[in-house]
């Protein structure tokens, strides 16, 4: 094995927030209060954790939305991508997001985990590298957190949007990076921090699929598809 992973991997494509970057915690936060901020006049109960894991976490903006307003029994307009983000359209809500997560990540910045950053050095030269995430941020935030340099392919929500992808826990934005790294899926990893992530992995054929535990759920990245579970990459080093 190399770096943890597997004989016969040749290409490495990683999620962006809670894999690459502390920035899952910042789309958290972001998602709480644009939810919060929508339920409360309905007399909704507030958005929780689990809702974020199960409805929203790893999905594209919009496929968050709707997935989490469908667990509440609510159906909105879908509205137009351009949709300001005071109204009550899915992309709305989706834009309303969007516009807060920017206005954190300026205010606060970006960082990029150290053992990811440790791991990066080490994988390049020893494997394709790629990125695949729901973000539409990623360049920026990629260049905020000093990570473009690692990366030879990137499929992130704009592509998604321009492509016609579905979004994970579909596989096909994974099949897009292994696409755009000129490998077969079966020679890839993925690594993911999203339950939906690692679905989408394991329903790609991916060679292995690693689980990375940033909030406690170690058991469930398993069940849901991780070969391995760590809280680090450095643990693969």
């Amino acid at each position: 094995m190399k770096l943890g992973l597997p004989d016969g991997i040749t290409a490495c494509l990683f999620d962006l927030d809670g894999v690459l970057t502390s920035t899952a915690v910042l789309h958290r936060r972001a998602w709480r209060r644009t939810f919060d901020d929508f339920l409360r006049p309905r007399g909704e109960p507030p958005f929780a954790e689990s809702d974020y894991i199960q409805y929203v976490d790893g999905r594209p903006r919009y496929d968050g939305v709707r997935t989490f307003l469908a667990s509440r029994g609510i159906t909105l307009p879908e509205g137009r991508p351009d949709d300001p983000p005071d109204r009550d359209t899915v992309h709305g809500i989706g834009n309303r997001k969007n516009e807060l997560i920017d206005a954190i990540i300026r205010q606060e910045g970006v960082t990029p985990y150290a053992g990811t950053v440790r791991y990066l050095e080490a994988a390049q030269g020893l494997f394709k590298i790629g990125v695949v995430t729901s973000s539409a941020n990623a360049d920026r935030v990629l260049d905020a957190a000093g990570l473009s340099k690692y990366m030879q392919a990137r499929v992130d929500g704009v592509v998604i949007s321009r492509d016609h992808l579905l979004g994970k826990p579909a596989p096909d934005s994974f099949l897009a990076g292994a696409r755009l790294l000129g490998v077969e899926p079966a020679r890839a990893a993925v690594f993911e921090d999203a339950l939906a992530g690692v679905q989408a992995g394991r329903a790609g054929g991916f060679g292995y699929v690693v689980g990375v535990d940033r909030a406690g759920q170690r058991d469930a990245l398993r069940e849901n598809g991780a070969d391995v579970v760590v809280e680090d990459l450095a643990e693969l080093l």
